[in-house]
């Protein structure tokens, strides 16, 4: 029986169209093996693109394209870059002189200086005076107090930014002082305070506050700008005062979240050279948000008077520089740990190099020992970190639930005298792709304190055996493997 014309056009329409479809995935994959990315993250995306080729397409246009390689923004087109330039390798000659090697902190951890004078020109600072902040209310108290006391300037820089109580009270203050004279900047994330309105950054502006957008995205779902934001958490007053860490201004960050209980986070405070240091990296993200640098930028870096001693590097990472730097310190931390590693991190997904790194340290005899949340504000998130248990339980590593409520805080504590702070996670994203900042501390004394709090917060956990793991649901184990599958995308 002869085939109507119609038909016949329908079976070329098919075979045109199965053509397309293979072609549309064939050039997807070439560009994303072109991309030289991450294999683990490459096969995820070619699956994806295999199953769903026009949503895997338009998806890796958003959120998977690798701006590491594109360098979103150079830190080349800085006036002060080549300053920046002659300090570091004036730095990395002094650090193998023979009178600097013999402050024994300085010798012992030579390796990760040297490594970050390298990857991020991450100045080695001396003189810092640093004090722990262990939750919202301590933190804010603090912020608070010195923004009020601020006389020549006020940095900000936050990822989520929200319109509540607290952060009204914070825009007042900050209207207030830009009022009195006070220079006051501040950045913004598009994507992490997607609720703050037209409206309140108008009042903002209206009062003096000169306030930047770090990447505005108008349509989310049609832009790859969603994927990289601005995840540093930044203040610095007049140049002197700076705080870092993993808390953004939001009310639930001061102690109790209606859906996680209560929020448990750490922050810092710094004075002395290391507040320069932030204060550089707020200058240069503020470069890159309004494209203008200041007229005179010896104001904002005013004379370090402080005395005390405690060595800190300030790193940052991100889609403007060239190499991962912060995973790169803590991989290198792990690795050349003697006696014990505690990690405590909100999201745990850590790429292979980290995941081995840790598992390599706890089978050569360390104590290391890894606190994740037992609930999260995300649930693909939080399957995908428990499915790395079994194989740290292998290991021998301990794991640790956090139950008194939601654990926020970002950090790494080894062998007592290395300790990291900062907005970076322990997973892909905060590796490759945000914007992030850590403080680095090579200081015995810091680094209790911080150990200190991590041992108190243990005992607000439920300790992970290989039996009562085991025993879970199947259905979890399930969740867990198809999170794990995807977690190269979030």
């Amino acid at each position: 029986m002869a085939l109507y014309p119609a038909t016949i056009l329908m079976t070329e329409f098919k075979a045109i169209l199965t053509l397309v479809y293979v072609l549309f995935v064939a050039f997807t994959i070439v560009v994303i093996v072109h991309d030289k990315r991450d294999p683990v993250k490459a096969l995820a995306w070619i699956t994806v693109i295999a199953l769903v080729p026009v949503v895997g397409f338009v998806f890796y246009i958003v959120f998977g394209r690798n701006h590491r390689k594109e360098k979103l923004f150079s830190r080349k087109e800085l006036r002060d870059q080549k300053q920046l330039e002659r300090m570091t390798q004036r730095q990395l000659g002094e650090i193998n002189d023979s009178n600097v090697l013999q402050k024994r902190l300085i010798a012992d951890n030579r390796d990760i200086i040297t490594l970050l004078l390298n990857n991020s020109k991450a100045l080695l600072t001396v003189r810092n005076r640093v004090t722990i902040l262990n939750n919202g209310k301590e933190t804010f108290a603090s912020i608070i107090e010195a923004l009020k006391a601020a006389r020549s300037s006020i940095h900000l820089e936050y990822y989520i930014f929200a319109n509540d109580k607290l952060g009204k009270l914070i825009a007042r203050i900050l209207m207030r002082k830009a009022r009195e004279g006070v220079e006051v900047r501040f950045i913004y994330d598009d994507v992490g305070s997607w609720g703050l309105s037209p409206k309140f950054i108008h009042r903002l502006r209206k009062a003096g506050v000169e306030v930047r957008c770090f990447m505005p995205v108008a349509f989310p779902w049609l832009t790859s700008k969603i994927n990289y934001r601005n995840h540093r958490k930044i203040v610095v007053v007049d140049g002197t005062v700076a705080f870092t860490g993993g808390i953004n201004i939001a009310e639930r960050y001061m102690g109790r979240s209606k859906k996680l209980g209560m929020w448990r986070d750490t922050h810092l405070r710094v004075e002395g050279e290391a507040a320069h240091m932030l204060q550089s990296v707020f200058i240069t993200d503020w470069f890159f948000v309004s494209h203008r640098q200041p007229d005179n930028p010896a104001k904002y870096f005013p004379r370090v008077r402080i005395k005390d001693e405690c060595l800190m590097q300030i790193v940052t990472s991100g889609p403007d520089s060239d190499w991962a730097s912060i995973m790169q310190a803590f991989f290198a931390a792990i690795t050349k740990a003697q006696k014990h590693i505690y990690i405590a991190s909100p999201y745990f997904l850590p790429n292979e190099a980290i995941l081995t790194a840790v598992k390599v340290a706890s089978l050569s005899g360390i104590d290391v020992r890894v606190m994740i949340p037992s609930r999260s504000d995300s649930r693909i998130v939080y399957w995908a970190s428990r499915s790395y248990i079994s194989e740290l339980l292998d290991a021998k590593v301990k794991i640790y639930l956090y139950k008194k409520g939601f654990n926020h805080s970002k950090l790494i504590m080894i062998d007592g005298v290395f300790s990291s702070v900062g907005s970076a996670n322990m997973d892909i994203r905060s590796f490759d792709d945000n914007f992030e900042v850590s403080a680095i501390m090579y200081d015995a004394q810091i680094t209790a304190q911080l150990e200190a709090e991590f041992i108190n917060d243990l005992n607000d956990c439920e300790f992970v055996t290989p039996e009562s793991w085991d025993d879970r649901p199947a259905r979890q184990s399930i969740y867990e493997a198809f999170s794990r599958l995807f977690s190269p995308l979030l």
